[in-house]
């Protein structure tokens, strides 16, 4: 039901791709093409590291991990987004707007979760490589998985829980492609400054906390390679790491300027620039950054590959 005066909002509109209506058919092409090489990407890391035993480890563990996130991420907010690209309406119904939000909230706070127990792997395979496999144990990257994912769900529940219980009755219209936490606040009726203050500082706590022990980590670490003795040691230290902070640069960087202040002044065609960047062009590059240039993991997709082509003959 549209939303009258004194009505609830049944539905929200998006206007996200409303001042590009002429370009809509061209970028539903482009955002398909970069969705499916992103699903078939993040496929084959997956496939691979599942198939090849060599690849059992702690760091491509939680790279598998990491992939299924950003897969579902995009699964969550990118097919809706095409079909809205095509649709004379967008809208989304009140009830699947709160779980879009939930579920990719939940999946991007695990996954900067996910990133500091990254950072924690690369510090104990550098600073500590003799207990390496006793303080990684398989046990404990799944417990540090299921952590992140707790600390997520936490979150994610506190946030939903306070965005939607606010009255909806003057407006339905989003001025975004996906039910974002800033262009639904802005629709609301009203909203205490309690529960302003407390969503802001539940999204500085998911991303400063394990930026914290990223930095923390990476501390050791740096001083810990100075003290290699060759320079080719050195390198490969930080050529392990490189991938990592790339990933924890864009991250951090694009959700900070998006969930720090939700009441600056703003531009929701700037706002809606970066969210594609996170939600689309992100989980493209990041299997690219993280494992297609390591000559470990082309190594093992080959094997894999060879493999699967006997098996098929």
């Amino acid at each position: 039901m549209e939303c009258v005066n004194g009505s609830l909002v049944r539905e929200f509109v998006f206007l996200g791709f409303s001042s590009l209506a002429g370009l809509q058919r061209l970028l539903f092409a482009v955002f398909l093409v970069v969705y499916l090489f992103t699903l078939g990407t993040n496929a084959i890391i997956i496939s691979t590291v599942v198939l090849d035993r060599a690849l059992h480890t702690p760091m491509y563990f939680f790279l598998a991990v990491l992939s299924c996130f950003e897969t579902c991420y995009t699964f969550v907010i990118v097919p809706k987004m095409l079909v809205d690209l095509l649709a004379q309406k967008k809208a989304i119904s009140f009830l699947g707007c709160a779980i879009q939000m939930f579920s990719f909230l939940f999946l991007g706070c695990s996954h900067s979760f996910l990133l500091a127990a990254m950072g924690y792997d690369r510090y104990v395979a550098i600073c500590d490589p003799l207990c390496y496999t006793v303080l990684m144990g398989h046990g404990v990257c799944v417990g540090l998985v299921a952590a992140a994912c707790a600390c997520g769900f936490t979150v994610t529940q506190i946030i939903t829980s306070l965005v939607f219980h606010l009255p909806f009755h003057s407006s339905n219209q989003l001025h975004h492609f996906f039910c974002d936490i800033s262009p639904v606040l802005k629709v609301a009726s009203h909203h205490t400054h309690f529960s302003q203050i407390v969503i802001i500082m539940l999204c500085a706590l998911v991303l400063i906390i394990p930026l914290l022990l990223i930095l923390v980590s990476y501390i050791c670490i740096i001083s810990a390679i100075l003290q290699f003795p060759s320079t080719l040691g050195r390198y490969k230290a930080f050529s392990t790491c490189a991938s990592h902070l790339i990933i924890v640069i864009v991250h951090y960087g694009c959700a900070s300027f998006i969930y720090l202040r939700l009441k600056s002044n703003y531009s929701s065609s700037q706002d809606a620039l970066i969210s594609v960047s996170y939600t689309i062009l992100t989980p493209l590059f990041n299997p690219m950054i993280y494992s297609l240039r390591n000559k470990e993991f082309k190594s093992a997709l080959q094997r894999v590959v060879g493999r699967t082509i006997c098996l098929s003959r």
